[in-house]
Formats: structure tokens, sequence, C-alpha cells
């Protein structure tokens, strides 16, 4: 098997803009969490595909925690970058900031941290790429990704033992009633 090829962070980047539109937001005026959400899966999912030239399905997401509101007729600059890849999945970081273009005024408004796994034709995790952290934020970006995959892989088992002790309490019940 050919050695894994390497990419630098900056050759998956993707940076994506949209301006909050009334359909965008709640009674108040401000942008739908779930919207922002959903505009951020598909940063990242560009960012994951265009590092391991496959299509790639999220596989997790982070906490995400909103900073403040973004309002009715403001623009947001979403960027995402894969902070680390490992074997068929790859973190991606996203950064949200919120301008507002008649005061030219910009702030951080949100950042989450998105998995995902790239697949072949058959619908099986391929191998991705490394990636090569070179600025020193890169290179903390990379390091904390490691730290994140394996709390992320811990909740895992925690929530497949919870998930196996209720199959075994449903069962115990089903076998006394019947």
């Amino acid at each position: 098997m050919p050695a894994k090829k390497t990419k630098r962070v900056r050759e998956s980047q993707v940076e994506m803009t949209e301006l909050v539109l009334p359909n965008d937001t709640n009674q108040l005026g401000n942008l739908l969490g779930g919207r922002l959400m959903h505009w951020m899966d598909i940063c990242a999912a560009m960012a994951a595909g265009k590092h391991s030239g496959r299509v790639c399905v999220t596989a997790s997401v982070d906490e995400i925690n909103f900073l403040g509101p973004v309002k009715l007729g403001q623009v947001i600059h979403i960027r995402a970058s894969v902070n680390r890849a490992f074997h068929t999945s790859m973190e991606v970081g996203v950064n949200v900031v919120v301008e507002d273009i008649h005061t030219g005024y910009s702030r951080h408004v949100n950042t989450g941290y998105l998995t995902f796994v790239a697949l072949d034709e058959t619908g099986r995790g391929v191998q991705v790429p490394e990636i090569v952290p070179v600025s020193s934020e890169e290179k903390r970006r990379f390091e904390g990704a490691f730290t994140r995959r394996n709390a992320r892989l811990k909740r895992r088992k925690l929530i497949e033992a919870n998930e196996e002790a209720r199959l075994r309490t449903e069962s115990k019940k089903k076998k006394k009633v019947g």
C-alpha cells in the first residue's frame, strides 16, 4: 500500500458567507440556532471533502455555544478547517463571525468542532490524508483535536454501555411479563 498523502491545513479550508434573511430568523428577528448549525455542518463537510477528496458524513458534533444573537440583515462568515485527520475521520473546527455590513462591526459568535468520516463508493470508511499543521495556531488546534477525540471516544463508550444496560433491563421486563 503506498504511503498516505499529506495536506497542509490551508489546502482544505473553506469559507462560506450567508446573509440572514427573514426565513432564517425567529419571532425576535434573530438567526435560528438550527439554521446556523446547518450552515456550519455544510461548511465543515466541504472542508472534510476537500481534504479527503471523498464524500464525507457527519459522525459527531461537539459542544456548540451561541455567544450572542445574530440579527436579520447581518452577514455571517463561516470558516472551517480540518484540525486533525485520524484514520478515516477528521475533526473540523468551525468559526463563525457576524458582520454588520452597514457599520463594518464584526464579532465572533460561535465555534464548533465536528467529526466527519470519509466514505468510498460502497459507503465504507476510507483512509484520509494526514494533516500538516504549520502555524502555531494550527499546531494548537491539532493538539486540541487529539484531546477532544479521546473525550468523544470515552463518551461514546459510556453511551454504548448505557444502551446495552437499557436493552438488558428491557429484555428482563419482557421475560417477567411473558
